[in-house]
């Protein structure tokens, strides 16, 4: 601590004979003028550039023309530090000596860091940490403390064989850690759209891609966190091997769906969009296949996250994986007066005018739209009606529902009885 205030001390009559200095005035004099001229080139700016004056409206380049009206706020600290830099070579062939001129193009600097990171920065993380770790670091580099604070920091530490860590240390990891996360969280967003936008793969292959990728991309940024800390990953092997043993122990559902989930992908039973269900009752098209779960997205809106080893280990049906094409049929009964050869007709030719009915010469005759008798029921004659769709007759396929409507007013037009429950009931005479 005593060395700590000697050099403060020193530093403080260095700053006050500097102060004393006769070439002072001539610094303050070019750095004013530095200072105004770039307040003033950025008024004259900010009212004259229409990118500048008025917030842009909806049209052609949107994105581009308010990333410009975004950087006027750095119009004034960015001149302030290119005229700054003029300003020290004046006073270098003025005065010989340019100190007072340097710290205020350093601050200039610091605050178009803090300009830069209030208005492009979103993350609020990063946000925080430039703000409070990169800006007063770069103020200390200002005043000339940065080298002492980071002797000061440095004497604190702990030694556990032949890892060494200070407070410096951490210090440096947490500022690189946030860095390197906040880089590969958009490395990896970047990353997954540039995979899954192309289109010559099939979607299990980009699926595939996209979770290496994303493993790669933090076993990496892993690596280069311990680097920043300052530990020797050959001290790690002993250590890692015991630690993963005991990861092996207590996280294995974690590691099966992490399994479960590349074997999914490499075999390509399920892919995204396909439609599942489980014995159970789950059911619901694919809407995410992440690395520990997949998403079903039902009908009514709900999110069911299901385990990656279910897939595995449970059977389940796969509606739509290899053909969406889907056959369902109905169901009714009509009376036994009904004449049974123009109302089928009828039938069939009302099914196959539903526009997501599969229908045409094209078409085998088995994927045709077809109604026949089913059978001779107590009541009435059952009749069957078959027919394909491409997709599941749910949510935004109600095809069932709508035929059923349609086979109703055929049949009220043909005046077509659909039966009660009949029971004949003799009466014996007592002899």
């Amino acid at each position: 601590m005593d060395e700590f205030v000697e050099a403060v001390q020193e530093l403080w009559e260095t700053a006050r004979d500097a102060a004393l200095s006769p070439g002072l005035d001539v610094q303050a004099a070019a750095a004013a003028a530095a200072v105004l001229a770039a307040f003033l080139v950025s008024l004259l700016l900010r009212r004259r550039v229409r990118v500048f004056k008025t917030e842009p409206r909806p049209g052609p380049f949107l994105h581009l023309r308010t990333t410009l009206y975004r950087t006027r706020n750095l119009v004034f600290p960015s001149l302030s530090v290119l005229l700054l830099g003029v300003a020290i070579e004046v006073s270098v062939s003025s005065v010989d000596q340019s100190w007072f001129v340097r710290i205020i193009q350093s601050a200039a600097v610091v605050v178009f860091l803090y300009r830069l990171i209030s208005d492009f920065v979103e993350s609020a993380v990063v946000s925080g940490l430039f703000r409070w770790v990169v800006i007063p670091l770069a103020t200390l580099r200002v005043f000339g403390w940065l080298d002492e604070v980071s002797v000061f920091l440095d004497a604190f530490s702990l030694e556990i064989g032949t890892i060494r860590l200070s407070l410096l240390s951490l210090g440096r990891t947490i500022v690189a850690g946030g860095v390197l996360f906040w880089l590969g969280g958009l490395s990896s967003t970047l990353g997954k759209q540039a995979i899954r936008n192309r289109q010559t793969l099939d979607v299990g292959t980009r699926e595939v891609a996209t979770k290496l990728f994303q493993i790669g991309l933090f076993v990496v940024i892993f690596l280069l966190l311990l680097g920043a800390m300052g530990i020797n990953l050959t001290t790690l092997a002993v250590f890692g091997g015991a630690l993963a043993v005991g990861l092996g122990f207590g996280l294995q559902q974690i590691a099966a769906n992490f399994v479960s989930g590349l074997i999914i992908l490499i075999d390509r039973s399920i892919t995204i969009g396909d439609y599942v269900e489980f014995d159970d009752g789950r059911a619901g098209n694919i809407r995410e296949l992440n690395m520990r779960s997949a998403i079903l997205e039902t009908f009514d809106g709900k999110d069911v996250m299901v385990p990656n080893e279910q897939f595995i280990t449970s059977s389940f049906v796969n509606w739509t994986h290899k053909n969406k094409k889907q056959r369902y049929s109905l169901e009714f009964q009509v009376s036994y007066k009904t004449e049974l050869h123009s109302m089928l007709d009828a039938v069939r030719d009302v099914v196959a005018s539903h526009p997501k009915v599969l229908n045409g010469p094209e078409l085998p005759i088995e994927e045709r739209p077809d109604a026949e008798i089913a059978g001779f029921g107590d009541s009435g004659v059952n009749i069957l009606v078959e027919f394909w769709m491409e997709g599941i007759d749910d949510g935004e396929n109600r095809v069932g529902a709508d035929l059923l409507m349609m086979i109703w007013d055929t049949l009220h037009e043909l005046e077509v009885e659909i039966p009660y429950p009949q029971r004949d009931v003799r009466i014996v005479k007592a002899e």
